[in-house]
């Protein structure tokens, strides 16, 4: 059946017909799809065949809410034949009873589980929390079919859900079992515990899943992060302080908790002091462990002891504050849980830093494989890894570990006259020559220029926060003499969206923002709501000690850790500030980099040009 709701574009049959083949011989399917393709529609309707026709659930895997709508709104056009239904982690806005509660804001949604449980203890034989005792009531199949004809996005469903007196997250996951399609977040599948309940929520073994994996670009960074690990020395504080609060407790032979925790912040002091270089520095594999029986006499048999103990002490500090509706968390569970996994880790795999942020040093584990993390990518039915952003894709599969690869490359297909992309050989963003005065006057007078050449809707994509805040400083948005907005270091989702909104209805308004930030990844700028794309530099990553031992860690395992962690990384984050420009038939725009080292950049189509305010107005003109 074709399930295809509009008139196919060039290109999207085609997709569509590769998908349906990948599932049906259960292989993965890796695309790099440009702009204008329709990644949604397409690789919904390409696996929805099969799905269909074996009883197979797909899940579509999104990193953000505005995807998930998406994925709901394309599903409605498909029809009524299709549930679909959005699911967001547990969280304390998800509770009616919670979400008015400050301190609970902050609660992981472990955490919020835990309370969540004591919520729903019965007292004197009555559920304490009405919301959850009222599913008990309600006609699980009657909302089924509801939902299959309205199609509510995540938002409308909790709204729903509410009007009727029902707990939004526990009665989403009554509904999974009658939907087709489900759209979740990543963790829901890369976190074995959260994938495990989703597996009894959804009533299919992962074996019976075809996955969905848009901006795949980003699922290796992902998978190392899920699998990275890291203590602070403000946590250590917290420790303290619990400790204190609870009377501290002996742990060995003299040995207090607060003992611990002195003798981990003289240990973090010493790692900071001696292996520290500008933000990271690389530590010994067993530094951590060694000073720690060094410093309190004790062997490593005792260490993990003691670690129990405190895991023991946390286990009851967090019982005793979920028994008065508080959030379950312990800080002295969590130093144990740290001190654990870092000296039981994987030394091949990760690599141990020291880092400073702010006034607030940490260690980290940092873990340098993603394949570590991508088993539900090899035992689902099958995977689909869509991205306009994802070559070369043999890095991609090698980096992920995956097999039986289908592959496909298909170019945008809007005219290509709709964008025009130059570069200048006048100035250079390399580290020792953006600061020569001569390079960064002209840098800046070519920002200006560019910038003032036409009255469009222009965003200026910086290396970093603080290259903009030195430029600013330094009188750039004066000599613009147009409205600017800034993304900034540490906005929320809010914020942002309120400096997105202001930009996309401006009139010739001008966005300051990252290569590589939030700005360049995931939001559409429809029509004339961004006409031209400045990006200052490329974007090569920061030579830290991390950045060192992952490329030794990829040139030992597939020969070429620059490619893997400097070229192809840049590359993308490039290409997807630059992919901004271009999301329908009608846009056109201009994306102009200022930095002569592109010409040697494999992957960045962009042509010299000696005057590129007159290319500009040109281009504009016709």
């Amino acid at each position: 059946m074709d399930y295809f709701p509009y008139k196919y574009r060039p290109g999207q049959k085609e997709l569509v017909e590769f998908i349906d083949r990948a599932v049906r011989d259960r292989r993965c399917a890796v695309i790099e799809a440009g702009t204008g393709t329709g990644k949604t529609i397409t690789s919904l309707c390409g696996t929805l065949g099969y799905a269909k026709e074996h009883g197979i659930k797909v899940i579509y895997l999104t990193r953000t809410k505005s995807q998930q709508k998406q994925v709901v709104r394309e599903s409605e056009a498909i029809g009524d034949e299709i549930f679909c239904i959005a699911m967001q982690g547990r969280s304390a806005s998800s509770c009616p009873l919670m979400r008015d509660d400050p301190e609970l804001a902050a609660g992981n949604s472990e955490e919020i589980s835990k309370l969540c449980s004591e919520y729903k203890k019965k007292k004197n034989g009555v559920c304490q929390c009405r919301f959850f005792t009222s599913i008990e009531e309600t006609d699980v199949e009657s909302w089924a079919s509801r939902i299959r004809t309205e199609h509510p996005d995540p938002e409308d469903l909790v709204q729903m859900c509410e009007d009727a007196g029902l707990c939004p997250y526990e009665f989403t996951k009554l509904l999974l079992p009658y939907a087709d399609v489900i759209a979740v977040p990543y963790p829901f599948v890369f976190m074995p515990m959260i994938l495990d309940r989703f597996i009894q929520w959804t009533g299919v073994p992962l074996s019976q899943m075809i996955l969905i994996i848009d901006e795949a670009h980003n699922l290796p960074d992902y998978l190392r992060d899920v699998q990275t690990f890291e203590y602070s020395g403000h946590a250590m504080d917290l420790v303290a302080k619990e400790a204190k609060d609870h009377g501290d407790f002996e742990l060995h032979e003299g040995i207090s908790v607060t003992d611990v925790v002195a003798v981990m912040k003289e240990i973090l002091a010493s790692a900071e002091k001696e292996y520290l270089i500008d933000d990271d520095g690389m530590l010994p594999p067993y530094f951590l462990e060694d000073e720690l029986m060094s410093r309190l006499g004790v062997s490593s048999v005792t260490i993990s002891r003691m670690c129990k103990a405190m895991e023991e002490i946390g286990d009851g500090i967090m019982e005793k504050k979920k028994e008065r509706k508080k959030l379950p968390r312990s800080y002295i569970h969590s130093m144990a849980m740290f001190i654990r996994a870092w000296i039981d880790g994987d030394e091949d795999n990760y690599v141990r830093l020291v880092i400073k942020e702010g006034d607030n040093p940490m260690f980290q584990a940092y873990c340098m494989d993603a394949s570590g993390a991508a088993d539900p990518l090899v035992d689902c039915f099958s995977s689909i890894h869509m991205s306009g952003t994802l070559q070369p894709l043999s890095a991609y599969e090698q980096e992920l570990g995956l097999g039986r690869v289908n592959r496909l490359c298909l170019d945008g297909i809007f005219p290509k006259e709709n964008m025009l992309s130059v570069y200048t050989d006048k100035v250079s963003m390399k580290y020792e020559e953006r600061d020569i005065p001569q390079n960064y006057d002209k840098l800046m007078q070519m920002v200006v220029e560019c910038v003032n050449a036409v009255h469009v809707n222009t965003a200026v994509f910086f290396p970093s926060y603080s290259f903009m805040d030195k430029m600013v400083d330094d009188g750039l948005v004066q000599r613009l003499n147009r409205d600017v907005v800034y993304e900034e270091r540490g906005m929320s989702q809010p914020e942002l969206m309120n400096v997105f909104e202001n930009f996309k209805t401006s009139d010739g308004g001008v966005l300051f923002c990252v290569t590589g930030g939030r700005i360049s990844e995931g939001l559409d700028f429809p029509d004339k709501a961004l006409e031209m794309v400045v990006l200052i530099g490329i974007p090569y990553p920061k030579p830290t000690a991390k950045l060192r031992a992952m490329r030794r860690y990829y040139d030992i395992r597939f020969g070429d850790g620059i490619g893997f962690t400097t070229v192809i990384p840049t590359v993308r984050k490039m290409r997807q500030a630059m992919g901004r420009l271009i999301r329908s038939e009608t846009d056109r725009g201009v994306a102009i980099i200022l930095d002569r080292r592109v010409s040697g950049l494999k992957g960045i189509d962009a042509g010299l040009c000696q005057d590129i305010p007159a290319a500009v107005r040109e281009f504009f003109s016709r």
